[in-house]
């Protein structure tokens, strides 16, 4: 039924609206629907804590924290495995991997999936963020939207993107930052026909944020920053790019998951309870941690006492700066925890969370010396762009989204400075950010276009299997005659089995060969050589790309299963490149005319 009514809808509208036009009327569609996902989440979430919050408080020594972010976790393991039978597809990489693998197409099931499982996750105090899930349900809802109308693949991206937008938007109250995200995260690339979607999408979530849940994120009117503070802005910039590198190596490797050879089941109690024991002796991780975000902005930084076992002696000042940066390295293993024991969130809080704290550190340390004095809350604000801009390898998103939570804009000189620090330090350590970083080493998918575009050609359409086999005993006589019949320049050498045993490229051992021709006794095997490389039939076109130009060659031999089977040119390689350069780019092309 479905079918017929996408049918009869697409008839409608291709008779009335340009193609562009109905991208923009699904770009609002979009980011209406993707603005009211992320309100719910947030909602839900923020209930939950709170229920949970006032259950510890009536209880002694806040026991209940040990038990609640299991009990979310082997939820969210329970309903991934018995409902949804492991569908779900969890973080922004395999966003990714539907964009560059399956043509922006995601199931169906992620629209809904993420909403249940993240609120479980994190509403029980599981110590990750909402930001992935709702970029994951606003990228389904555009994905499910564009396969309806029946659109191209293009188009479909274009609208996965928008609802990402959407989500981050409404999250945050920031439409700017929304479509920043979406164009150095998910797009790469900024053109005309893709950024008005993303705004009109961005908006329109912004919008159903204000509408149906005006609540600010954070409150916080930043102060003019001086310019006796700058060292220390660069000081902060330069942690953050160390710390970001510690985000992405420590989360990145307990994402992959903690116990694995045990049950899930067992690993979500082990990890959940793990994780409360940590959250019992620092409060301030449980959940997303804006609870204690926002007491610090406000300059409250006293109320990390609360809940915390170590509240008498975080009066003397030098205990509270250890306590601070136990926080600061402890979130990221608690955000690691909670997604490696089967929760679901996301990074990109924690990394905030990490940031705030990180320039809470410098300019409370630094304040405790009575030489400076800093304001504590612009630091706060800086340090979350820092993180964010070394761990995403985004800095426009960082210094824009900070700039918009908290109304920051006069602290936009110590945002571009300490973002551009920390992102000159994480991609001296890590090239790519930490989604494409596993992407690139697991999977084989490069966020490079180049890359792409030579992967989509099958290796079998660039091997040229009309070669001339040569036995090491052919006398030279015998060869210099084959030549006579052929244009090739490079022959292989194959022993009775097929297997390859060396080369001959007639550039190298022209001359050489002319003064052997008459001599009866000399083989090919005095003339052939041992390739510089053997490409393997199972290769990515853009590794084998990488050899010519790393070998300065043409032609290289290919084998299956240790058999030669033909040779692969560059020219020919560079040939495909061009068709399939031309095939991708149609589709934008056309939709760009539209």
């Amino acid at each position: 039924m479905l079918n017929t009514i996408s049918i009869k809808i697409n008839k409608w509208r291709l008779r009335q609206n340009s193609q562009r036009n109905f991208l923009i009327y699904c770009s609002v569609f979009v980011g209406f629907f993707a603005g009211l996902a992320a309100i719910a989440l947030k909602f839900l979430v923020h209930t939950m804590e709170e229920v949970s919050r006032n259950i510890s408080s009536h209880l002694p020594y806040h026991i209940i924290y040990v038990f609640l972010p299991a009990l979310g976790i082997f939820l969210t393991v329970a309903y991934q495995h018995l409902i949804n039978k492991d569908r779900i597809q969890k973080g922004i990489g395999n966003i990714l991997v539907n964009i560059k693998r399956n043509r922006s197409n995601i199931s169906y099931n992620n629209i809904y999936s993420h909403l249940i499982t993240s609120s479980l996750t994190v509403g029980f105090g599981g110590s990750s963020g909402l930001e992935a899930p709702i970029v994951s349900t606003g990228a389904a809802i555009g994905s499910n939207t564009g396969k309806f109308f029946n659109l191209t693949p293009y188009e479909k991206t274009v609208l996965l993107a928008a609802g990402s937008s959407a989500g981050i938007a409404a999250v945050f109250n920031s439409p700017i930052a929304g479509v920043l995200f979406s164009l150095e995260i998910l797009l790469g690339e900024i053109t005309i026909p893709t950024f008005i979607p993303l705004l009109i999408a961005s908006a329109t979530g912004v919008v159903v944020s204000k509408l149906l849940y005006s609540g600010q994120l954070f409150h916080l009117v930043t102060e003019g920053w001086k310019l006796s503070a700058l060292p220390f802005y660069i000081v902060l910039g330069l942690f953050s790019g160390w710390i970001s590198v510690y985000i992405s190596k420590v989360g990145g490797f307990l994402e992959k998951g903690i116990l694995k050879k045990q049950n899930r089941y067992v690993r979500a109690l082990a990890g959940g309870l793990f994780l409360g024991l940590i959250i019992m002796i620092f409060p301030a991780l449980f959940g997303e941690g804006y609870h204690y975000l926002q007491a610090i902005l406000n300059g409250n930084v006293n109320s990390l006492k609360d809940e915390s076992f170590f509240s008498s002696w975080l009066s003397h000042p030098v205990a509270m700066i250890g306590f601070i940066a136990c926080i600061v390295f402890m979130k990221i293993i608690t955000a690691g925890i909670t997604i490696g024991a089967g929760g679901n969130g996301g990074t990109f809080a924690p990394t905030m969370f990490t940031g705030a704290f990180l320039g809470l550190f410098v300019a409370f340390s630094v304040n405790q010396t009575g030489l400076v004095h800093l304001n504590t809350s612009n630091f706060i604000a800086v340090g979350m762009a820092g993180a964010l801009s070394g761990v995403l390898h985004a800095p426009l998103t960082a210094i824009f989204l900070i700039a918009e939570i908290t109304g920051g804009y006069v602290l936009f000189i110590p945002l571009m400075i300490v973002a551009s620090i920390s992102y000159i330090i994480a991609r001296l350590f890590n090239p790519h950010n930490m989604y494409w970083h596993d992407l690139i080493h697991e999977k084989n998918i490069h966020p490079d276009q180049d890359y792409d575009m030579l992967n989509a050609i099958a290796i079998s359409s660039v091997i040229n299997k009309q070669f001339t086999g040569l036995s090491s005993k052919t006398k030279i006589k015998d060869f210099f005659n084959m030549l006579l019949q052929t244009n090739a320049n490079i022959f292989a050498v194959i022993d009775d089995k097929g297997m390859l045993e060396g080369v001959i490229w007639l550039d190298q051992i022209r001359k050489q060969l002319f003064d052997m021709s008459a001599n009866d006794i000399d083989t090919v095997a005095e003339i052939m050589v041992i390739p510089p490389a053997i490409i393997d039939y199972e290769q990515t076109v853009s590794s084998v790309m990488e050899l010519f130009d790393k070998l300065d060659v043409w032609q290289l031999p290919v084998t299956k299963g240790e058999v030669f089977i033909g040779f692969i040119s560059k020219s020919a390689l560079l040939t495909k490149y061009r068709e399939e350069f031309i095939r991708q780019h149609r589709e934008a092309d056309l939709f760009s005319n539209k």
